[in-house]
């Protein structure tokens, strides 16, 4: 039986795959959502590879150490490359409870611009807020990668993985999943926006400076937690379930 700190953690993180897969932001089971166990001992939770995202419940996320070592029982294995991604940025981020990476036809899109994120909407000024951007070298299964991977997001929350897709970070599942949700979202209205064909208006520097603080306002200081209730109503109105 999990502690309730850890059963809390489970239905978080199983609400968060299964609301991926709503918005249409999962890939098959080629994505990883990972959630940091409170605690000494390095342990964190990912997802049954081979189960789609809309499947998958808290009791069916796998328990893992620092090694990728399963924890418990599980007829599913763990990806390796979700595993070499998500194990360099928990071991480096001691703050952090959650790390969501995707391949969004969006996303992938814009980290494939040689200018990445442009300043052109109100969503990419606050993801511009604390992005970063990490160089493409095949597909994550290498441990020489992570170091340069923790340097290339440093104390920030957003990461633009240049020819592969996104990745966010939070001190809660919630302000994970609402980082994302601004960042996907301003990486589509890029691609519209591109696809207009006319020259694209940029947001002066001067209003970006004043960003962080509006931001955090708009939220009443509570990040991610402002719209997670809501995104739950929601989930349990329409793919119950996640919770067992």
């Amino acid at each position: 039986m999990s502690d309730p700190v850890e059963q809390s953690l489970r239905v978080d993180l199983a609400a968060c795959y299964r609301l991926v897969a709503l918005f249409g932001w999962d890939d098959l089971v080629f994505t990883h959502i990972s959630a940091r166990i409170p605690g000494k001992d390095h342990h964190f939770l990912i997802n049954p590879y081979g189960m789609l995202f809309e499947e998958i419940t808290a009791s069916s996320l796998i328990k893992v150490d620092q090694s990728g070592e399963k924890l418990e029982r599980s007829p599913h294995p763990v990806n390796p490359a979700g595993f070499v991604i998500h194990s360099a940025i928990h071991a480096a981020r001691h703050d952090l409870a959650c790390v969501l990476h995707l391949h969004t036809p969006a996303g992938v899109a814009v980290s494939a611009q040689k200018e990445g994120l442009l300043p052109i909407s109100q969503q990419a000024t606050i993801s511009l807020t604390s992005l970063g951007y990490h160089a493409y070298e095949g597909i994550a299964l290498r441990d020489d990668e992570k170091p340069r991977l923790v340097t290339d997001l440093g104390e920030r929350a957003c990461l633009i993985l240049r020819n592969h897709g996104l990745l966010t970070v939070g001190r809660t599942i919630a302000d994970a999943f609402l980082t994302m949700y601004t960042l996907q979202r301003a990486c589509e209205v890029q691609i519209l926006a591109q696809a207009g064909g006319s020259e694209l208006l940029r947001v002066d520097s001067a209003v970006l400076a004043g960003v962080k603080d509006a931001a955090r306002s708009v939220t009443k200081g509570l990040g991610g937690a402002i719209a997670w209730p809501g995104l739950l109503r929601k989930l349990d109105r329409v793919n119950p379930g996640y919770a067992a």
